[in-house]
């Protein structure tokens, strides 16, 4: 028996830790964590150390489908792709090349090949509709911070003395950001705030805040009303570094603690101690959870604030706050596009901040353009790496608008809810049976490192790598020219250029590209069209929007909505992760639904008994928009009238119960994580 130990990286979620893979024989049989990457160290969650059931699981996909006559037909690769490739080049000749929208999900974030292929195949085939989860996820705080620092500045925890955990559970969603503040709290050299509707496991060692479900830019603009006002400022850093801030002085007189109290359900007394401990402790940093604070009509705002709290306490550039890296040196293998995406006039600053062209439009958009021909008519789609029938708000009506279309493509390595619905489905590869490159490092964890992946066990039945799958149906469309590798080493090449390449290929283990860039502000202008920290944003003022944030009241809740409120006087709280699934995937591996078998809603024990609800029992949960049901858990750890629901569960999809009538008129995120809702036993 052959017995292969290879080191490569685990690509099942944004983290990308290092792993230790066992073959026998050309079949994964084990998975362990890495010690000696520098990231992860060792580290690996559940999902991990399920790689082989999940590589080799029975609902792999292994041959390409074909619907025919409602179902579904083994097919040959050529037959598939000549196929897809009638199909586009009808609906390219009926309505254009815009009417195809290429859908790229959040593998596409952590996998270069996934989305660098995604980008060059819509560029070919001259539509410029690239739309990706970012339009609800992450980029939205990339964008506050972008504004008010000119560039992405990230979490860089390890010295500070100060974390707030903000919206944040690291324990269930960041393992190893987990396991680095229980040993900074075990030590003593951490203080620890954890502003939450829900306890989580490390609110023991902290300083909770259970607060109301979308209140949280009540809360920071009164900590910046005692930080102001009880001289807690970095002077120095404010004096010489910032733009805007007599304009914030004047401008948070009105957000006192006392004003907070009655829209938070935090006392004044807390509000004050919490804003002291952040601006004394030195360094601090605050982590966000990944889209807690994003998904809300002022949502961008939201993460604003956080940026200027972190700026006027002079945790900015600092070891211990938030610091920025260079961005990692790859070839651009994009394409121009020759028109703009849908979306992108109406929305600027999230498509085009500072004439940085975002390479992706506005995704909410796409079931009015399906099925109203709003701007104009989208009639075909590649889903690649997504699942949106399950992932984005209002699900019902992405399900309708991918149903109605002339021609559907999913690529995936299963079938998916969205998958269901297409024409065509292609057997994608997992990450472990093709080489690439890890990159992600710089921009989640703030550490400017990158590593090959190296290929552990050949494709399992017929599937393909994504580049070949989009080079050979490019090559049917007649786009030969753009897509000109013959394999994987060719690719690699194509985008990894000079001293990286070298140090990365005598490097398995890979490599450090640059240095965390601290005190940058010292030596050189910042980003921003002041040159500096803009605390005052003349960007948003020109745009028709608010220069320093203001408090908005969640688009569904008692104040804002209150006769909706006398019918549904819950708080729905959605998207909670677990260890053992990433968004919709992984619940097809029996080992990881054996540990976390069924989506449960969480529930304090008096909003239980006021609605007559028992541990375990199935319930209701519905919105203005819909029902599910879902086996109710009592626990302490949540605050009375609010209910928290996991995301990702097909089988009792939380995006069924939330719409896209409210959104975020900066970045057209929907107000979805927080919405008024019912309770009653099923």
């Amino acid at each position: 028996m052959a017995i292969e130990t290879i080191n490569s990286d685990c690509m099942l979620c944004v983290w990308d830790c290092g792993i230790k893979a066992t073959v026998e024989d050309g079949r994964l049989t084990e998975v362990k964590g890495l010690p000696e990457h520098p990231i992860s160290k060792g580290y690996l969650c559940p999902r991990g150390e399920a790689l082989p059931s999940y590589v080799y699981s029975a609902s792999r996909l292994t041959t390409p489908m074909r619907r025919e006559k409602g179902r579904w037909q083994k097919v040959s690769w050529d037959d598939a792709l000549d196929y897809c490739a009638e199909k586009l080049n009808a609906v390219k000749a009926k309505y254009g090349a815009r009417a195809l929208a290429v859908f790229c999900g959040s593998v596409g974030v952590e996998s270069y090949e996934v989305a660098t292929f995604a980008r060059r195949f819509k560029g070919a085939f001259g539509t410029p509709n690239l739309l990706s989860v970012e339009n609800i996820c992450f980029r939205a705080r990339i964008l506050a911070r972008q504004l008010t620092y000119g560039r992405y500045p990230i979490e860089d925890p390890n010295s500070a003395r100060c974390i707030i955990l903000w919206g944040h559970n690291p324990v269930g969603s960041k393992g190893m950001l987990g396991e680095l503040i229980k040993k900074k709290l075990d030590n003593d050299n951490c203080e620890l705030i954890v502003v939450n509707p829900k306890q989580i496991p490390l609110s023991e060692k902290g300083y909770q805040l259970l607060i109301r479900p979308g209140t949280d830019a009540a809360l920071a603009l009164a900590m910046l009303n005692v930080i102001i006002n009880e001289d807690l400022y970095d002077k120095e850093f404010v004096n010489n570094y910032t733009v805007g801030f007599p304009e914030l002085v004047e401008h948070v007189q009105q957000y006192t603690p006392e004003w907070a109290q009655e829209i938070t359900w935090l006392s004044a007394f807390d509000i004050k101690n919490v804003a002291r401990i952040f601006a004394r402790a030195k360094p601090s940093c605050i982590i966000q959870g990944i889209n807690s604070l994003d998904q809300h009509k002022n949502g961008l705002q939201n993460s604003r604030l956080l940026s200027i709290l972190q700026a006027v306490t002079g945790n900015f550039a600092a070891p211990g706050s938030w610091v920025t890296v260079p961005r990692i040196p790859l070839a651009n293998l994009s394409l121009k596009d020759q028109e703009t995406p849908i979306g992108s006039e109406d929305y600027p600053i999230f498509s085009n901040l500072w004439g940085r062209q975002a390479p992706f439009g506005i995704a909410t958009l796409f079931p009015q353009a399906v099925l109203e021909g709003k701007p104009y008519p989208i009639r075909a789609s590649i889903v690649t790496a997504a699942n949106p029938a399950v992932s984005f708000p209002a699900a019902q009506q992405f399900k309708e608008a991918l149903s109605s279309l002339d021609f559907l493509a999913v690529i995936d390595p299963f079938l998916t809810e969205t998958a269901e619905l297409a024409d065509v489905v292609l057997p994608a590869c997992t990450f472990l049976e093709k080489g690439g490159l890890s990159h992600v490092y710089g921009v989640v964890f703030g550490e400017p490192y990158a590593m090959l992946r190296r290929k552990v066990i050949e494709p399992v039945g017929e599937s393909w790598p994504d580049w070949k799958i989009w080079s050979e149906l490019g090559l049917r469309l007649g786009m030969e020219e753009y897509f000109p590798w013959h394999n994987e080493e060719e690719v690699i090449d194509a985008y990894l250029k000079g001293e990286l390449k070298d140090k990365l290929k005598s490097n398995p283990l890979g490599t450090y590209y640059g240095e965390k860039e601290y005190w940058v502000y010292k030596n050189k202008k910042l980003n921003t069209p002041s040159g500096k920290v803009e605390i005052y944003s003349q960007t948003l003022k020109d745009a028709g929007f608010d220069p320093i944030p203001i408090y908005m009241e969640p688009g569904q809740s008692q104040y804002s909505t209150p006769e909706l409120y006398q019918e549904y006087p819950l708080i729905l709280i959605s998207g909670e992760r677990a260890q053992e699934y990433t968004h919709t995937q992984l619940r097809q591996v029996p080992v990881l639904r054996n540990s976390n078998p069924m989506p449960l809603a969480e529930i304090n024990p008096a909003t239980a008994a006021k609605y007559g609800l028992t541990d375990g029992c199935l319930a209701l949960i519905e919105t203005k928009r819909g029902t599910i049901q879902m086996v109710v858990r009592i626990t302490e750890k949540i605050t009375p009238g609010v209910v928290s629901v996991p995301h990702g569960w097909a089988s009792a999809n939380a995006n069924l119960l939330v719409d896209m009538d409210v959104i975020d008129p900066i970045t057209a995120y929907p107000d979805f994580k927080t919405v008024l809702c019912r309770m009653k036993p099923a």
